[in-house]
């Protein structure tokens, strides 16, 4: 089902949602890093995981107050599922579907829904509330509730059989009476290319971390080549005829790097695969299984012991490193090298750390556990279904 979105309204949120904010300023006291039977979401600032943060106990909520002292009511705190929450701090504008009962922080705002809402018609909506996130980068924040309920979204809106707008006479959602065409919404999600994600993988296998064991290495100590890829831009592609389709690999945080597959010839300076990414100006960092080219600006780490299990692992560990390097500093090479990454470690069986006399991997000799590494992904459920 295409897009025309030529004949489409604008529409304020505040027309189609009663909007408030959330409610903590500082979280409730017992915080909760997995869902239990007995747990409710918890939802800040961020734009991951749906919103969630952590998950809190009704016990937990009930008796924190707005600034984390003692309250012993749940008044204000618990928010109804079926309904759109927004961001409106840290990471603005970022918009989520909740199906289901959440506590949540002051730095979101709640959309009830003043229509019948369902799953689709509200990833259709959270999709266009997104494409308004450019307008609120760059330490402009959604903080003052109003800024939110002004937000205006353009929507498909339900016509007659001549195609004329159908006009509301109560002027419910829009100033001019157009009517949101709920029904196209809900079947235009429904004909996108999808089937339920399954798994082989069990749900209560994951590994613990114990960092505490952990010890901490240099990247320049770890890998074996650090160098800059060769920076292509968008105009020597398309100037291209190529034969070769590979990913195009550039600083986006989106689609593992990937701006775009890319038709090469073998001129081209390509990457092979097994390798990692970095973007020096945006930190953002990927693992590549197959062959690749960059754009600018882009970092390559390898080393013989890399592999896609291995790989995925160490990078959730870079990516910690990310906002030591936003607003303006680079994550130029010598300071990559100069990261120290905390990594599981090989003990033998009594439990004593494997020291290696070459110190290759560190200067105490301790040795990076490989095996911990791919086990830990492994256990983690829909492991099966990674693919890079």
């Amino acid at each position: 089902m295409k897009l025309n979105t030529e004949n489409w309204q604008e529409f304020m949120l505040s027309s189609l949602f009663d909007m408030r904010n959330g409610f903590f300023n500082n979280k409730p006291e017992t915080i909760e890093t997995k869902r239990t039977s007995t747990s409710v979401p918890f939802l800040g600032a961020t734009a991951e995981n749906n919103g969630v943060t952590d998950y809190c106990a009704i016990k937990s909520i009930m008796s924190s107050n707005r600034t984390g002292e003692t309250d012993n009511t749940l008044e204000g705190k618990i928010f109804a599922g079926n309904c759109i929450t927004i961001t409106n701090n840290g990471s603005v504008c970022h918009a989520y579907f909740q199906s289901s009962t959440f506590t949540s922080s002051h730095d979101e705002t709640i959309c009830t829904p003043r229509f019948e809402l369902n799953m689709q018609i509200a990833m259709f909506i959270c999709s266009i509330i997104n494409k308004e996130r450019y307008k609120w980068s760059y330490g402009r924040k959604l903080h003052d509730i109003e800024k939110s309920k002004n937000i205006v979204i353009k929507l498909p809106v339900q016509s007659n059989y001549d195609g004329s707008p159908v006009i509301d006479t109560t002027y419910k959602y829009s100033q001019h009476g157009y009517i949101p065409d709920w029904r196209f919404m809900e079947s235009y999600i429904q004909s996108l290319h999808h089937k339920p994600l399954t798994t082989k993988r069990g749900h209560n296998k994951t590994l613990e971390l114990n960092i505490s064991e952990w010890a901490e290495f240099y990247v320049g100590d770890l890998f074996d080549e650090i160098y800059k890829g060769t920076a292509y831009t968008d105009e020597d592609i398309e100037e291209t005829v190529g034969t070769i389709a590979i990913p195009y690999i550039t600083r986006t945080d989106l689609n593992n790097g990937c701006k775009y597959t890319a038709a090469v010839t073998d001129e081209f300076s390509i990457e092979t695969g097994n390798a990692i990414t970095i973007g020096d100006t945006t930190a953002t960092c990927f693992y590549h299984n197959g062959d690749f080219i960059t754009g600018d600006h882009m970092v390559i780490l390898r080393a013989k012991w890399l592999n896609k299990l291995r790989g995925l692992f160490m990078i959730s560990l870079f990516n910690k490193e990310k906002l030591k390097y936003s607003y303006g500093r680079a994550y130029k090479i010598d300071n990559i090298k100069k990261t120290l990454l905390k990594l599981p470690i090989q003990r033998n069986k009594a439990g004593m750390p494997i020291v290696d006399k070459t110190h290759k991997y560190n200067r105490d000799g301790f040795i990076p556990d490989w095996q911990f590494m791919e086990d830990y992904i492994n256990a983690l459920p829909y492991s099966d279904r990674l693919f890079i």
